[in-house]
């Protein structure tokens, strides 16, 4: 029972239902996207089946790595802000903890540079470097800093649907060379892959701050400078209202780019999917006077990640309706 209890604290180090959803995150769009954006032009997935699982699997154990190493910086500050939920150091040794963490990365960083070289991609091998490498500055000193902690989460988020896109290019271009580009695929590839990346970017950005809002007691009484601390819970209530609002018109802007004929799902899906739980996490925040409010507030802005995700489904509805080919693998459905 001893040693089960030990594996369990390990696993929640790693932040299993946060890897959970990265991993749906990185399917859905290889699978709802990327592919739906093949298909029309009766080409398949260039990406070699060992390429794929080797980044899908090398983004878990980067961001399994990013959550042990972060748990292992934050004892102080979760000693006041989660006491109940401290682990290393009391679960997990110090020493323990920093050994699964290299462990984890060295994995994750040995499987990501497997699938750049298959992809013979410089830019994803450069792109999973850099991240491994703000992983362990975020939670050793940026993420105490005034707003570039915030900002690094963000990225680092976006990068791993952004490293979908550039494989898949990059195996394009390596199986049909140069005459690839000289269609729109590549082009519309990351315009895809980007806008859903800038959308998890723009959110997760959001989400981090309202976590430092939660955190806030803890961060002030270790002399962390984040947003809350400099500013005030007050101002930087402002400024996440603000950004949301930019959100949203950034958005509503994007909706009107997508052209699919006589598609009037995409902005039900806007308004239901994504407007209605922003007006619902500005009455949060405008209500949240403590940490279990904010937290709250941070658990629907992760709902809000997802549902603007899962527009995967309807985007591959779309194309599987515009361009007649099987929703699903199942059944052509009729033109719009």
């Amino acid at each position: 029972m001893k040693r089960l209890g030990d594996i369990m604290a390990y696993a929640r180090l790693t932040r299993p239902i946060n890897l959970l959803i990265i991993a749906f995150l990185q399917w859905t769009l290889h699978a709802w996207v990327i592919i739906p954006l093949l298909t029309p032009y009766h080409i398949a997935p260039a990406t070699s089946e060992g390429a794929f699982w080797s980044l899908f699997f090398s983004l878990i154990f980067v961001a399994a790595g990013g959550y042990v190493i972060n748990a292992y910086f934050d004892t102080r500050i979760d000693t006041i802000n989660k006491p109940d939920r401290v682990i290393v150091g009391v679960s997990v040794p110090k020493r323990a903890a920093m050994i699964f963490y290299v462990v984890l990365t060295i994995i994750g960083a040995c499987l990501g540079f497997f699938s750049a070289f298959q992809g013979r991609s410089s830019v994803l091998a450069i792109l999973l470097f850099v991240v491994v490498g703000l992983l362990w500055f975020y939670s050793s000193s940026y993420k105490r800093q005034f707003m570039i902690g915030n900002i690094i989460v963000a990225f680092v988020v976006a990068s791993g649907l952004l490293a979908i896109g550039i494989l898949e290019v990059s195996s394009l271009s390596l199986r049909y060379g140069d005459l690839i580009g000289l269609t729109p695929i590549p082009s519309k590839i990351f315009a895809w892959t980007g806008g859903f990346a800038l959308f998890a970017f723009l959110i997760t950005w959001i989400r981090e701050i309202v976590k430092d809002m939660e955190d806030e007691q803890g961060d002030r009484e270790l002399e962390c400078r984040t947003m809350p601390v400099i500013w005030g819970i007050k101002h930087t209530k402002i400024f996440v209202y603000s950004l949301m609002a930019a959100v949203l018109m950034l958005l509503y802007y994007f909706v009107n780019l997508i052209h699919f004929p006589q598609d009037t799902i995409t902005l039900h899906y806007y308004f239901i999917a994504i407007v209605a739980p922003f007006v619902f996490t500005f009455y949060q925040l405008l209500k949240a006077s403590d940490s279990k409010g904010f937290h709250k507030a941070a658990t629907t802005l992760k709902l809000v990640m997802l549902a603007g995700i899962l527009y995967s489904i309807v985007f591959y509805f779309l194309q599987a309706t515009t361009y007649q080919f099987p929703f699903f693998g199942l059944m052509i459905l009729p033109a719009m």
